[in-house]
């Protein structure tokens, strides 16, 4: 059986990923979420090994101590998410191709570490100005969360140059497409 691969996604809030993501799950690609660890408690009907690997804060600094997460990040105090290099073997293994939606720091972390067994993907807004307008279109967030994200964008947009390929995603069917092209020339490349 051929080993899957990976396909990591990163981009500013209200770039369009999820969208993106959610419209390439749908595709007949043998797609898979890399399944996170977390710190926080289980939500609602959420359950272990399916939604998150919960652990304790506890748990989860040991195993950074161990070297076992490709990524990961301290939220908030004692709130942490990562990924398990176990389970991304794990589901490796099994064949699955891997999609990771993930900050821009871990999204390099995890490229640097599988290098061309990883595809990684920047979805990048129009413009500021337009990423301004989506986020104020929302009519999720105050004003001053608005100007936090943009500010966060702003650096994030730095980091562009260092993913493989970037989509600018001024038309969401086009920026579906030109992903979907991505992913599938990817996964049906041999090594």
């Amino acid at each position: 059986m051929n080993k899957g691969k990976l396909i990591i996604f990163s981009a500013p809030s209200g770039s369009g990923k999820s969208t993106i993501i959610n419209y390439l799950l749908q595709q007949k690609l043998n797609l898979y979420f890399s399944i996170s660890a977390t710190s926080r408690p289980p939500r609602g009907q959420e359950k272990n090994g399916v939604e998150y690997f919960f652990l304790t804060p506890e748990e989860f600094r040991n195993r950074i101590a161990n070297n076992e997460f490709l990524e990961y990040e301290e939220v908030y105090p004692d709130r942490f998410y990562g990924t398990l290099k176990s389970q991304v073997e794990k589901q490796l293994e099994a064949g699955q191709n891997i999609i990771f939606d993930v900050d821009v720091v871990g999204g390099c972390n995890i490229k640097s570490f599988y290098g061309n067994r990883a595809l990684a993907i920047f979805i990048q807004p129009p413009s500021v100005e337009e990423l301004r307008n989506r986020l104020n279109g929302r009519g999720t967030d105050a004003p001053e969360v608005i100007e936090s994200r943009i500010a966060k964008a702003e650096y994030e947009l730095t980091f562009a140059p260092r993913f493989d390929k970037v989509v600018i995603n001024d038309n969401l069917e086009e920026a579906c497409q030109q992903v979907y092209e991505l992913v599938n020339n990817f996964i049906n490349t041999q090594d």
